[in-house]
C-alpha cells in the first residue's frame, strides 16, 4: 500500500481533504478518516488485493438492500467519473460515508455482546430476502478441511523456517484437536456478513448501543451457525486474539445469544440451533490453523511490529490463543447447552 497515494484519492471524489488520519484497522485492509476543509468527514480505505474491485458492486447492492429495510449502514461514494473505487498498484481505494460512533477490539461486557448479537440478528433478518448473486466470491471461506490440509502441507514444506520447532508442535496440537471435533450436519446457505468479529460493529458513544455492521467485503452465503460461531468465538474470549491463553465466558455467550434471539430467533431451525456450539468450536480451531500456517508462511495476516519481534511470532501467539479458547469452550459444554436452550426455547422444544 502506498500511503502517499492516499493523499490524492479524495480529490477524485470531489473532496478537498484538509486532513487524512489512519484509524484502527482490521487485519487485511487499511482505513483512514478524511476530514474535509468544511469539517465533513468520510472514510477512505485501501482494500487488500485479496478482494477484487467486484466486491464493491456487492457492497453497493447489499447496503442498498439493508438500508431499504431501515438499517443504518456505511454507503460507498462514487468518484467524479462515476466509479465505485480507484485502482492502485496493489489492491484499490474506495471512499464511504462516515457514521459517528466507535469500534472495540474486545467485547468487554455482556452488554456489548448482547448489543452485537441484536445487531447481527437484525442484519441477518434484513438480508434474508436478498436474492442477487454475489459478483465477488472468496474460495474456501470456512472450508475447514481445506484450512487443515493447508496447515499440514505448510508443516511439511516449511521446516526451513527459523521458528519451525515451536510452531510445528502447536500445529500438530491443532490438527490433533481438529480430528476430535463433531461433524456439522448439512445446513442451508444463507446471506451472512462473513466476518462478524466485534471490531466490525459500530457502537454509539456513551451508550454502547450497536449502530451497524461495517467492513462488508466478506458478505457471502454460508450456513448461519458458521457465521454465529465466528461471532461467538470473537465475543466470548475475554483474553482477546493477541493472547496465548484464553478465557471463555459463559455469561458472554448467553448474552450474545439472547441479543441475537431478540431480533432473529425466527430465522434459525432446530438443526441450526443445535449446531451453534459445534460450529463455534470448529471456527476456533479453523482460525487457529490459519494463524499457525501464517506463522510459517508470513504472507496473509497483518501483524503488530510494536509488540512482536516478527510476523511469525504474532501469528503463532494468535494460533495458540484460538486453540486454547477452543479447549476452554469444550470444557464448558455442559454449562453452554442451557444457554442455547434459554435463547431458543421454541427450536429446542420436543
Amino acid at each position: 500500500m502506498d500511503r502517499h497515494q492516499a493523499q490524492s484519492i479524495p480529490a477524485l471524489y470531489g473532496i478537498s481533504a484538509a486532513r487524512i488520519e489512519p484509524v484502527d484497522s482490521g487485519l487485511i485492509n487499511r482505513t483512514f478518516l478524511v476530514t474535509g476543509a468544511g469539517g465533513q468527514r468520510h472514510i477512505l480505505q485501501w482494500v487488500n488485493p485479496t478482494f477484487t474491485a467486484a466486491v464493491n458492486t456487492d457492497i453497493e447492492a447489499i447496503t442498498a438492500h439493508i438500508s431499504g429495510h431501515g438499517l443504518l449502514t456505511p454507503r460507498l461514494l462514487r468518484t467524479a467519473a462515476g466509479e465505485l473505487c480507484v485502482p492502485a498498484s496493489e489492491g484499490h481505494w474506495r471512499m464511504l460515508t462516515w457514521i459517528d460512533g466507535h469500534t472495540v477490539h474486545r467485547a468487554t461486557s455482556d452488554h456489548l455482546a448482547r448489543e452485537a448479537g441484536r445487531m447481527l440478528g437484525r442484519f441477518h433478518a434484513a438480508v434474508a430476502d436478498f436474492a442477487q448473486p454475489f459478483q465477488s466470491r472468496r474460495a474456501g471461506v470456512h472450508d475447514s478441511a481445506l484450512h487443515f490440509r493447508h496447515l499440514r502441507e505448510t508443516l511439511a514444506k516449511r521446516a526451513d523456517h527459523p521458528r519451525f520447532p515451536s510452531v510445528a508442535g502447536l500445529g500438530e496440537d491443532i490438527l490433533g484437536f481438529a480430528t476430535a471435533l463433531p461433524a456439522l450436519p448439512s445446513l442451508p446457505d444463507r446471506v451472512v456478513h462473513g466476518d462478524p468479529k466485534i471490531s466490525n460493529f459500530l457502537f454509539e458513544s456513551g451508550t454502547d448501543r450497536a449502530l451497524c455492521m461495517v467492513d462488508l467485503d466478506t458478505v457471502s452465503r454460508m450456513p448461519l451457525p458458521l457465521e454465529l460461531g465466528d461471532a461467538l468465538r470473537s465475543w466470548c474470549n475475554l483474553a482477546g486474539e493477541d493472547s496465548r491463553t484464553a478465557e471463555f465466558s459463559c455469561t458472554r455467550f448467553g448474552a450474545a445469544l439472547q441479543g441475537y434471539a431478540s431480533s432473529a430467533s425466527h430465522l434459525l431451525s432446530a438443526p441450526e440451533v443445535l449446531a451453534l456450539i459445534p460450529a463455534t468450536l470448529l471456527i476456533y480451531v479453523e482460525l487457529a490453523a490459519r494463524f499457525c500456517a501464517d506463522a510459517l508462511n508470513e504472507d496473509y495476516f497483518a501483524w503488530d511490529a510494536a509488540r512482536y519481534s516478527c510476523h511469525s511470532e504474532h501469528s503463532e501467539i494468535r494460533a495458540a490463543g484460538q486453540l486454547d479458547a477452543a479447549k476452554a469452550m469444550a470444557r464448558l459444554n455442559a454449562e453452554l447447552q442451557p444457554q442455547v436452550a434459554a435463547a431458543f426455547p421454541a427450536a429446542m422444544s420436543p
